[in-house]
């Protein structure tokens, strides 16, 4: 117990720095859970219990829950066509570095089992009951500091979780069409919306991003250095040709600022790592490289575009009246603020 509580008390400093220097240097604060574990890991070499292999799990099943969730419904039906286009695009063309390939990958290595059935029949039910439960759930228990919500989402997510085990695979699948499946609710109820956020951004994948920054080895990222630059090329080159003739198009004149964001992949690239290592498909070697590159994807190409390709703010419209004597007119906006996160 004492070395849990220890390994506890580790992570939370390290989830606490992580957040402060991301306020600081305006870097999403998952890179920097992902580099503070690869500094944990390496060098006080701790063993993860097995609370934190859970929360890590959960952890990335909220992620990928929380990505479906915060569709905008109304700007997908305007955008769909540049959507479908520019994201299937950048999902073909690299590797290992999306929701898309870790959807495959839990395919792809299946197991059957007997269990396969109760998983897929209980996913469908879910995926579409509880959108219809929003009226009656939200208008009896909804707007209370129990946050009944955020423990359904969270007992349905928990279910998938542990049904997607015993069937031998993975419910990342599931739980991106469940928070697909209830985005409507989510665009309703903003401030539900934020609390789920707040749950899991300050409990749950800090343990997730930290675990998989503890799994890797620099050692072997160290003896693997060509093959971590190669793929790293390989992704920014394939995913740029396959992007940036869309972009022209449907982002245009913002298309290499476009281009380059779509590069990234932190989040989905370091779940399917995870579950990839997690099932024996790849080693922890191979795991160490792959995680390095989809960090360093995340973090030049976004420094590229901020730098050199950020759209040009829009002017304000000019006022229509003055403000009379001694009145207070507009005041500028602050430009002080604390730079905003990015994202896992």
């Amino acid at each position: 117990m004492g070395t849990a509580i220890f390994v506890a008390a580790v992570l939370a400093i390290a989830a606490l720095v992580g957040s402060m220097l991301s306020v600081e240097i305006g870097l999403s604060v998952a890179i920097i859970e992902i580099l503070l574990g690869i500094v944990v890991g390496n060098t006080l070499h701790l063993a993860a219990p097995e609370w934190l292999v859970f929360l890590a799990g959960f952890g990335s099943l909220v992620l990928t829950f929380l990505a479906g969730a915060e569709f905008e419904p109304t700007a997908l039906r305007r955008t769909w066509r540049a959507s479908l286009l520019i994201g299937g695009l950048s999902f073909l063309a690299p590797f290992v570095t999306d929701f898309g390939t870790a959807a495959a990958l839990s395919l792809l290595f299946l197991h059957p089992t007997w269990w396969l059935v109760p998983f897929v029949a209980v996913s469908a039910l879910m995926i579409v009951v509880m959108p219809r439960l929003e009226g009656w759930f939200f208008g009896r228990y909804g707007d209370r500091v129990i946050e009944p919500e955020i423990k359904g989402a969270f007992a349905a997510l928990l279910i998938l979780m542990w049904l997607g085990d015993k069937a031998q695979s993975h419910a990342v699948l599931p739980a991106f069409l469940l928070g697909l499946a209830v985005s409507r609710s989510f665009a309703r109820h903003r401030t539900t919306q934020q609390r789920f956020r707040v749950v899991a951004f300050a409990m749950l994948t800090p343990f997730f991003f930290l675990r998989s920054g503890m799994n890797v080895s620099l050692p072997l990222v160290w003896a693997n250095l060509g093959l971590l630059g190669l793929l790293l090329a390989t992704k920014l080159v394939a995913k740029t040709v396959a992007v940036y003739p869309l972009s022209r198009r449907y982002a245009h004149p913002h298309s290499m600022f476009t281009t380059l964001l779509m590069s990234t992949g932190l989040t989905f690239g370091t779940i399917s790592a995870t579950y990839g290592l997690n099932a024996g498909i790849i080693t922890r070697a191979q795991f160490s490289v792959l995680v390095c590159v989809v960090v360093l994807t995340a973090v030049v190409p976004t420094a590229i575009a901020q730098r050199f390709f950020t759209p040009a703010r829009q002017p304000s419209p000019s006022p229509t009246s003055f403000p009379a004597s001694g009145e207070a007119g507009p005041q500028p906006a602050r430009t002080d603020h604390a730079p905003e996160e990015t994202g896992p």
